[in-house]
């Protein structure tokens, strides 16, 4: 087996996605769930991140190898003393063969010296049980998904939210830092470039923002839970008329996101984890699970 650095390469962007859905597809399987062909705009929006994080941060992002044929990869980013873990999977006929502790050890030594770690995990036991491992600790995460109810959706309660751009990226950053101890930095222009839009709130009182695609709301970040609930119902009326809605990664600290939700309509289950390192759940926030 070769363990190598992953490049920033349209191959080394279609190997990694190639491991990414035998591991995915095989889980999937085991939960009783039908895996879902990869539509056009999943590959580019993974490849994209793929690429992206393999120039910025080079240091995290592996690939092992056997015969030539990908078996496994960890992708992982740092951002101003904020390591997170955007991708680590392995295909299913590798594992337990110690492939994955290896590509783990690699990605979280990419993250010596920060303060704070943070994981979205998947509802695999395995993979919770080795980051439990790892020293991070498991917070139970749920998701919400379903069509929304428009007239059901609470009163948005006056406060204006816009439409952002490249103009916004200071302000973006800045409630980053308030609310996550790091901003998003590099990240967030390949949001805007892969989301479908970019809703922010800005008042005397506090910000904003929130990144959707179709009917998937991607990240969220506020300096309240007001803002966070008027950007959320506006987020959500915005979903095309017959796209399910999905929202993913929410901890029991995210409660206004499940009473906005669950207002509009959306049904609540239980689905994996926010494992986190050096801190609590950041509130009100909503992550990406590529970007955290």
């Amino acid at each position: 087996m070769i363990l190598r650095p992953v490049r920033d390469s349209a191959a080394d962007a279609a190997a990694v996605r190639a491991v990414a859905n035998a591991a995915f597809d095989a889980l999937r399987r085991s939960l009783g769930e039908e895996p879902a062909e990869p539509t056009p705009a999943f590959v580019a929006v993974a490849d994209i991140r793929t690429r992206h994080l393999a120039v910025t941060d080079p240091g995290g992002c592996w690939l092992a190898e056997k015969d030539g044929r990908p078996i496994g990869t960890a992708l992982a980013l740092r951002r101003e003393g904020l390591w997170a873990l955007s991708l680590f999977c392995v295909v299913p006929e590798e594992q337990g063969k110690g492939v994955g502790r290896l590509l783990l050890d690699h990605a979280v030594a990419y993250g010596r010296g920060c303060l704070r770690g943070m994981i979205a995990v998947s509802a695999d036991p395995v993979a919770a049980r080795r980051y439990q491992a790892a020293g991070f600790t498991l917070h139970p995460a749920m998701e919400l998904t379903g069509q929304v109810d428009l007239a059901a959706l609470p009163d948005p309660g006056g406060i204006p939210v816009h439409l952002g751009d490249a103009a916004h990226l200071a302000l973006l950053d800045s409630v980053d830092r308030r609310i996550r101890g790091g901003a998003h930095g590099p990240d967030h222009p390949v949001l805007l470039r892969t989301c479908d839009e970019l809703l922010v709130a800005d008042t005397l009182t506090g910000s904003g923002y929130c990144y959707r695609t179709e009917g998937r709301i991607v990240l969220l970040a506020a300096t309240s839970r007001r803002l966070a609930s008027r950007l959320l119902t506006e987020a959500l009326t915005r979903i095309p008329a017959g796209t399910k809605a999905r929202l993913a990664n929410i901890t029991a600290e995210q409660d206004w996101a499940v009473s906005v939700g669950m207002a509009g309509g959306l049904s609540v289950h239980n689905r994996g984890y926010l494992a986190l390192r050096g801190m609590r759940p950041p509130a009100p926030y909503l992550p990406s699970g590529a970007y955290l």
